[in-house]
């Protein structure tokens, strides 16, 4: 168990663990010079023979201090609330109250200290006192101790309370990857670099390769404390000191604040979405957008604040928020924050993190806040996965969802109608229902552009994403057509698609002028009539030849070597078969044989050349052509 301190300043909380474990604090000259605790102390005590160690950590008062407060006392499993019997509740009791409240912090215990300078009668409006403080909050059922660091009275009804608590609280699951965030770094000869913090998540052994920091520098783990002892692993819930290697690593590069974790878990984000609520206390309403300090885990990092709900949000209520970081926070689902004002001189509000992977856009559309309902709602990540694929209309990232829930895929309990889509970046869950009802809906659309277009083969897959307005991504996309297509569902003639049912209808007018242009392009033979002169003789509109052409090409009877030029499909076989005869004597394409044999020019010998290439007919190596023996017209012309 971890237990930490809080009160205001000179309320005696560093004497009074200075009684309980028979340690002194405020080792540090500037605190023994100014007599009061400026920064964290820690101490590890059996409070009985044979019990492990208890970890305590003793946090400043001061409010100019409340920062390096904040850093120990988000791994703490009990409070120790402590009020001066002398001074009763004052400023930083409240505040030190309201973070605690924030943190969710499951235990509290209140210690009424310097009960040796008080009568009964004070003793007793400080416990009423304390009662009204706690009333409406949580720790409203906290036992009351009252104490004398001096004369030890009291201390061992404490310590034994202690005790109960720590056989009677919640033990932390080590599920999930390891998390600690650094609240000491220093070196100690012979050993190199040590961290230590409060193992939020977890397990570590000593060999484990973790990621540090912000830029997630990988580190190795050489050996480890856990509760102030040498051990091989640690977990969640204790006090851990870890001595890390790596290569160029230097002590200045390790800061109070940075995050170790597994490489699975390390993405930090500069968008958070979190449950937000400010404190009953404050005086004015929050606005949208107000600048604040986040405090998570030992990091201080400043951002705005944008509100989903509103443009204000009232003392004592609470609103979903995103935070737009100026620093990468690395946080996961259920992490409990505390905000305080641009000036770090109060505690605003806090709340706890639903997605740190928050989206920069439409995150106030109805979409996005059932998810948030849903998330605030959710302990964990089996609870409000179907919930979450429900409101998910391109589905879920499982890798993000690892880091977002601390759990790797292999620990999740899917539900049955969970089914995860393959895509070429990497797998995402749709809800069963939902992919069917994508496939159906695909379909639908794609007989409506038949019937809007019936004289079109079918549209490409961009036009067909466009046109069907599916909220997928291209990935999920692609994979949603290959799907059909293997079904036999979706048909494709070169990039085109179409239902296998559908066939190109021309009209009759384009009927009938098709009937009076192939016999000019055939007659052309190698050198067909541009679209410019089939217009002329038609005595119509270039644009009106050529949009007839391109939807014959679509249907394979003509080919578009350059815009306005095109090729019947028999000539085009017959070109073919002409340039397969030329490589019964060279391997190697030859241009000049290859216009001699067609009696045109060398440009228009080129031309068709490209074509072949970009068809896939023939390759072109540097300055060199092959045929491809595997392309569709080389297939074709074997066949005859």
């Amino acid at each position: 168990m971890i237990v930490g301190t809080a009160g205001h300043i000179d309320h005696g909380k560093t004497a009074l663990l200075e009684a309980l474990t028979g340690q002194a604090g405020d080792l540090r000259q500037e605190e023994r010079a100014r007599g009061m605790t400026i920064d964290l102390g820690y101490r590890y005590v059996a409070l009985a023979d044979g019990a492990a160690l208890t970890g305590f950590i003793d946090v400043p008062g001061h409010e100019r201090f409340i920062h390096n407060m904040l850093a120990g006392a988000h791994g703490i499993d009990l409070v120790l609330l402590v009020v001066a019997a002398d001074d009763g509740v004052m400023p930083q009791t409240r505040e030190h109250l309201a973070i605690i409240e924030l943190l969710g912090i499951a235990q509290a215990l209140v210690v009424i200290s310097k009960c040796d300078r008080v009568e009964p009668e004070r003793l007793a409006q400080v416990q009423a006192q304390i009662s009204a403080l706690l009333a409406h909050g949580p720790y409203a059922k906290a036992r009351q101790f009252p104490v004398s660091s001096l004369t030890d009275q009291g201390i061992e009804v404490l310590r034994r309370a202690l005790l109960e608590a720590e056989t009677q609280g919640r033990q932390r699951s080590p599920r999930g990857g390891f998390r600690l965030a650094v609240d000491r770094a220093f070196a100690v000869t012979g050993a190199g670099i040590v961290v230590t913090g409060t193992a939020l998540a977890g397990q570590v052994s000593a060999g484990d390769t973790l990621l540090l920091g912000k830029a997630g520098k990988p580190v190795r783990v050489r050996g480890l404390h856990a509760q102030n002892q040498v051990a091989l692993v640690a977990e969640a819930g204790q006090r851990v000191a870890l001595n890390i290697a790596a290569e160029r690593l230097a002590l200045e590069q390790v800061h109070r604040g940075d995050w170790l974790v597994p490489q699975w878990l390390h993405a930090p984000s500069v968008r958070v979405d979190i449950d937000l609520t400010l404190l009953p206390g404050e005086s004015r309403a929050f606005e949208h957008f107000s600048a604040v300090h986040v405090h998570l885990g030992t990091q201080d990092v400043t951002a705005r604040v944008a509100l989903l709900e509103g443009q204000s949000l009232a003392a004592g209520q609470r609103m979903f928020a995103q935070l737009l970081l100026n620093a990468p926070l690395q946080a996961v689902h259920g992490d409990r924050l505390v905000l305080r004002d641009q000036r770090a001189q109060r505690t605003l509000g806090g709340g706890k993190v639903l997605d740190p992977f928050a989206p920069s856009r439409q995150r106030r559309s109805d979409e996005r806040l059932r998810q948030l309902q849903v998330l605030r709602a959710a302990d964990d990540l089996e609870q409000a996965l179907p919930a979450l694929l429900a409101s998910a209309q391109g589905g879920l990232d499982p890798q993000r969802l690892e880091r977002q829930f601390n759990r790797q895929r292999e620990t999740w309990l899917l539900p049955d109608d969970v089914l995860v889509v393959a895509t070429r970046q990497g797998p995402l869950l749709f809800a069963k229902c939902r992919w069917h009802a994508l496939r159906q809906q695909l379909l639908e659309q794609l007989a409506r552009l038949h019937e809007l277009e019936p004289d079109q083969l079918g549209p490409d897959r961009d036009r067909l994403r466009r046109f069907a307005g599916l909220a997928l991504e291209r990935p999920a996309f692609v994979s949603l057509l290959d799907e059909l297509l293997s079904d036999q569902l979706l048909s494709s003639s070169g990039p085109w698609l179409h239902l296998p049912e559908h066939k190109v209808q021309l009209s009759a007018a384009d009927s009938a002028m098709w009937g009076r242009l192939e016999p000019r392009l055939l007659a052309g033979e190698y050198d067909p009539p541009w679209v410019r002169t089939l217009a002329a003789e038609e005595q119509c509109a270039e644009a009106d030849v050529r949009l007839l052409l391109r939807k014959l090409s679509r249907l394979g009877l003509v080919h578009q070597v350059v815009r306005d030029l095109f090729y019947p499909q028999q000539t085009l076989q017959r070109m073919a078969a002409l340039l397969l005869k030329q490589m019964e004597d060279t391997p190697v394409v030859q241009v000049a044989a290859f216009r001699d044999m067609l009696g045109i020019g060398r440009k228009r010998s080129v031309q068709v050349l490209e074509y072949f290439d970009r068809i896939g007919f023939t390759r072109r190596v540097a300055d060199q052509r092959y045929i491809r023996a595997d392309s569709a017209l080389a297939q074709q012309q074997a066949g005859h």
